[in-house]
């Protein structure tokens, strides 16, 4: 039998790397392997296939007995998704002014989730219990939306992360005060890799309620998940994602990519590599005269303030984001697939713009 023809052709140079962002790179080959192995045949549609019953298993062994996960399409799905599930129509999140949902999801927690976001100036990205009392109040006041829920980042956007400790203190705070408590995962795995502890130790065992677990920028194609820990937080999961236009009809898809990543150690050491270019750029980059590195390195991303008129040449070379334009802030971020010489090429390039 000959093989079915295509006329798909390869419309970019594989040899082009950049540090924009982690979804710039591709699929792991391992979930891609996955991806073939759950194609063929017909399964039930709409999430009752063999492998999103799987995913609930392996689930359940990063979260603990009662976690239950709901696949979506993407991140910002996933934190709508997951932040109208613990919100009644009147409530409020509680977040870092720097957070994802806040600065990078077009106003979907508001516009779709129909939710009030609550924004808290921080100096690393972090929440503390002080700073949420700083938007902890006036629950009985009709003219203020009610704080319901503390949104948290791990790790951070700005590369930072919580102990478990931070986190544990975080979640005793808020359920003190009624509220519940929200964490965007998108690069969970960089945050467990470079703690050197299970997932687990930073959710569940320390009082996280639900989860926007992370898998694109960790090496699927594309999928996430909402990840419900304690069950009686939240109410009607399955209609909130179908009306939020986040339920796939060929699941099996997306679940098997957070299957192939979680199953075993493939979302562990995706993330321990990524770090560790992370380190060795920011090596690199704290042996250039003339460059400052602002926070600490704790994930896969490094940021960087530098002349601007540098940074312009080197976006000229090497595809990357200013964070902060006006202060010549930019952020450099590796992936599972950035390799040692993709660094070194960088930091090279860096040291011969500097020196022009």
């Amino acid at each position: 039998m000959n093989p079915p023809r295509t006329d798909a052709r390869r419309h970019h140079d594989p040899q082009v790397r950049g540090f924009a962002s982690d979804n710039y790179a591709g699929a792991h080959p391992e979930v891609l392997a996955a991806l073939a192995l759950a194609n063929g045949g017909h399964q039930v549609a709409y999430g009752e296939d063999e492998y999103t019953e799987n995913l609930q298993r392996i689930i359940r062994g990063h979260f603990g007995a009662t976690a239950e996960a709901f696949p979506v399409f993407n991140g910002t799905g996933a934190n709508v998704v997951a932040l109208q599930a613990v919100t009644d129509r009147w409530g409020a999140v509680i977040c870092a002014e720097s957070a994802h949902i806040n600065v990078d999801e077009g106003g979907a927690p508001e516009r779709m989730g129909g939710l009030k976001l609550l924004t808290v100036p921080t100096p690393d990205g972090k929440l503390t219990p002080e700073l949420i009392d700083r938007q902890a109040y006036g629950w009985e006041d009709e003219h203020r939306a009610m704080p319901q829920v503390v949104s948290i980042t791990q790790s951070t956007e700005l590369g930072t992360l919580y102990t478990p400790d931070e986190i544990r203190a975080i979640c005793e705070h808020a359920h003190a005060r009624g509220m519940k408590v929200h964490l965007d995962g998108s690069r969970i795995a960089n945050a467990a890799a470079s703690l050197n502890v299970p997932m687990r130790t930073f959710t569940n065992a320390v009082g996280v309620d639900i989860l926007s677990l992370g898998g694109t920028k960790n090496g699927a194609v594309l999928g996430e998940a909402v990840v419900v820990i304690n069950q009686d937080a939240v109410r009607q999961m399955k209609h909130l994602r179908k009306m939020s236009m986040q339920l796939a009809s060929k699941m099996r898809f997306v679940s098997v990519q957070l299957e192939a990543l979680l199953a075993k150690d493939l979302w562990l050491r995706n993330a321990r590599h990524a770090n560790e270019m992370a380190q060795r750029l920011a090596e690199g980059v704290r042996a250039v005269h003339g460059v400052e590195i602002l926070y600490p390195v704790q994930a896969n991303g490094v940021f960087a303030r530098l002349p601007h008129d540098v940074s312009e040449r080197l976006q000229k070379r090497f595809r990357f984001y200013f964070w902060d334009e006006a202060a010549g802030v930019v952020r450099w971020m590796c992936s599972f697939d950035t390799t040692e010489e993709d660094v070194d090429t960088f930091v090279a390039a860096l040291k011969e713009e500097m020196a022009r």
